[in-house]
């Protein structure tokens, strides 16, 4: 397991006269490429200043947006990013999802912190090779693709399987007609594609999230929409029926799709103060990460803690300091 490893010093921290001993902080992620995995890494550097001295943060270099609600949940992790989606699926069973296993170990911190879409690529080769210039005409097509995405874990298998369910068709069913399907880690996936090994790349993307941008400018790809049925079939399990606006070589405009969102969740049985402490280092420290992630420029702290935004229950931590700016009664 790759992570990424902060140690932390300075003053003692004096709550009401009583020093608070280090801590151990393990912040879920994504892999390394991934813009969870950067937005991670920049949350453990604010959140430094504000832990006892000796403490230390891991930033865990897996999971993904199925994943970190459970991992979370189950004390692998004290605090993760995950989708506002997600998370309310795992909170309340979701059965397409967590087949009804309900996941209430899980609080959220705060949410909104950047809108990530559901987005399908075609390479350019393929669609001169084939015709099949849309998602619906390659999925169903005598001519299908090679699929690469992330592995399980990812908020994106399950939602591309979606897809390709509400066209009437399954990833078994493009294999038997000469497609394929490859899962790997998002870090392989533009050279897997500058090597012509895929046709078709499903992604949750973001702007500037960094494998898209890599694979949109060194491969030839275009940004197609998603199908009407898959869309509708999408929003009726939760995600926000939302076009992606133009940010990425490939585009020729605004495509169809739909949005995760994603939020910062932690584990019910963090510390009110130190999930307090985090909370308040993220939003006080919103202009400086914003200025190091254009991704997250959507952030506005004032509404981190509404529930279309986090989706889940809030730690008490977190409404202690929403409280004290006068956003929650």
């Amino acid at each position: 397991m790759r992570k990424c490893v902060v140690a932390l010093a300075g003053a003692a921290c004096l709550v009401t006269g009583t020093v608070h001993a280090a801590e151990t902080l393990q912040i879920g992620a994504m892999p390394l490429g991934s813009i969870w995995y950067v937005f991670a890494a920049s949350f453990a550097k604010v959140i430094q200043p504000a832990l006892p001295p000796g403490s230390s943060i891991e930033v865990i270099a897996r999971g993904g947006g199925i994943g970190n609600p459970v991992v979370v949940n189950e004390g692998k992790a004290q605090v993760a990013i995950a989708n506002t989606s997600t998370s309310n699926w795992a909170f309340s069973g979701d059965e397409e999802m967590y087949k009804g296993k309900k996941h209430q170990n899980i609080r959220g911190l705060l949410g909104g912190l950047n809108e990530v879409w559901l987005v399908a690529m075609l390479t350019e080769e393929y669609i001169r090779r084939t015709g099949n210039d849309t998602l619906e005409k390659a999925l169903l097509g005598d001519k299908p693709p090679r699929i690469i995405m992330k592995p399980a874990g990812s908020t994106v298998p399950p939602t591309a399987r979606m897809t390709l369910e509400a066209m009437g068709t399954s990833f078994d069913k493009i294999k038997a007609k000469g497609g394929s399907l490859l899962q790997v880690d998002v870090s392989q996936i533009p050279q897997l594609m500058r090597d012509g090994r895929a046709d078709l790349y499903f992604e949750s993307a973001s702007p500037g999230h960094p494998a898209t941008v890599e694979t949109s400018t060194t491969v030839d790809v275009r940004f197609v929409d998603l199908p009407d049925k898959a869309v509708q079939l999408m929003g009726q399990h939760g995600l926000k029926v939302s076009p992606m606006p133009q940010f990425f070589k490939g585009q020729k405009g605004p495509v169809r799709s739909v949005d995760f969102g994603t939020n910062l969740i932690a584990q019910k049985d963090l510390s009110e103060e130190i999930a307090y402490r985090i909370t308040k280092a993220i939003c006080d420290n919103r202009d400086a990460l914003v200025a190091e992630h254009k991704g997250m420029s959507g952030f506005t702290v004032k509404d981190a803690w509404r529930p279309e935004n986090v989706g889940i229950p809030l730690h008490p931590g977190a409404i202690k300091y929403f409280k004290e700016k006068g956003w929650v009664d």
